[in-house]
């Protein structure tokens, strides 16, 4: 009886959900549209700001014109939540490579056995960095109304945040999936 050169399921899954998750997240991250203000007093009814983490931009809809770069007037950036984020959404893009890494030496597609040890720790890693990512978009969602926004406007989540947390959500359940090789580690002692 020769062993089996399939890869288990669950690999397959853990590989396929966290790069998909690394690539929203990453998006996420670098791109300025995490809240979107809009019906701003002063402001053409067509204008919108979109704030991000790194950057603030404006757009006049009816002619596409876009500036970044926007001066902060009210201390957005200052905001504990966008500090936060700052801070933990790039640790996570970090993390998620780590573990990616880890699980491709884990995996081994290209040997007749995955090391399931390998591949359950990078599991555990890419588990952490989903985490990571999910706090601050989840921080800043619950204090989405409560930041700095011009007067008069009207505040909605931006793709950014939504990228964020659909990226948080895929490593952590490809986290979860790798971490089902720790079951095979505990058949074989």
């Amino acid at each position: 009886h020769l062993p089996s050169m399939r890869t288990p399921t669950a690999m397959i899954v853990g590989l396929v959900l966290c790069p998909c998750g690394l690539l929203l997240t990453f998006t996420g991250t670098v791109t300025p549209n995490w809240r979107q203000v809009s019906h701003i007093s002063d402001q053409p009814i067509d204008f919108v700001l979109e704030q991000g983490i790194w950057d603030m931009c404006s757009e006049q809809q009816s002619s596409h014109d876009r500036l970044c770069g926007q001066a902060d007037e009210l201390g957005y950036f200052e905001q504990v939540p966008v500090r936060v984020a700052q801070g933990m959404m790039p640790t996570s893009l970090a993390f998620t490579l780590l573990g990616l890494v880890v699980a491709a030496l884990g995996v081994r597609c290209w040997q007749k056995e995955p090391r399931h040890l390998l591949a359950g720790v990078a599991g555990l890693v890419l588990l952490v960095s989903g985490l990571l990512s999910l706090v601050p978009a989840s921080w800043y969602t619950h204090e989405l109304w409560t930041l700095p926004a011009p007067a008069g406007g009207t505040l909605i989540a931006g793709y950014s945040l939504v990228l964020s947390y659909l990226g948080s959500c895929l490593e952590i359940l490809g986290g979860l999936a790798l971490t089902l090789s720790f079951h095979h580690c505990c058949k074989e002692r």
